[in-house]
C-alpha cells in the first residue's frame, strides 16, 4: 500500500470519530444550564491545550512511522502495535462512557468539545503529510 494510503488512512480514523465526538460535545452544551457556561468553557480551553500537545506529539510520532515504511507496506502497519492498542482502548472507553449511567452532561460538553476537534486537527495533520509526500 502506498504511503499515502497510510496518511488518508490515519486521517480517517482519527477523522471519523473526531467530527461524531465534536457533534455529541455541542449538542451537550445545549443542555448545560447557562450559568454553568462560563466554567465549562474554561475547563474545556484548558482540556483542548492538554490534548493540543499530547495529540500533537503523538500524530507526528506516527507521521514520522509512516514516512519511514517502504512504499508497498501493509495496511497494519500504518500505526504500531501500541499505536493499535491505543485506539482500541479509546474506542472501548468512549463506550463505556457511552453506557454508564447519569454521566454529567457537563463532562460530555467539555471533554467531547476538546476531544473531537484536536481528533480532528490531528486528522487533517494526517492529510498534509499525504499532500507533502
Amino acid at each position: 500500500m502506498p504511503r499515502a494510503i497510510h496518511y488518508l488512512l490515519a486521517a480517517l480514523i482519527w477523522g471519523a470519530p473526531g467530527v461524531t465526538i465534536t457533534i455529541k460535545g455541542i449538542t451537550a452544551y445545549s443542555s448545560v444550564p447557562q450559568s454553568e457556561l462560563w466554567w465549562l468553557l474554561i475547563a474545556t480551553v484548558a482540556v483542548i491545550v492538554a490534548f493540543f500537545y499530547i495529540f500533537g506529539r503523538v500524530a507526528q510520532r506516527y507521521i514520522d512511522r509512516i514516512s519511514t515504511l517502504p512504499e508497498k507496506s501493509p495496511v497494519y502497519s500504518t500505526f504500531p502495535l501500541r499505536g493499535w492498542m491505543l485506539l482500541l482502548f479509546m474506542m472501548g472507553l468512549g463506550i463505556i462512557i457511552k453506557y454508564l449511567p447519569n454521566v454529567p452532561v457537563q463532562f460530555i460538553a467539555s471533554f467531547y468539545s476538546a476531544l473531537g476537534p484536536m481528533l480532528l486537527l490531528s486528522a487533517v495533520r494526517f492529510v498534509i503529510s499525504a499532500c507533502r509526500r
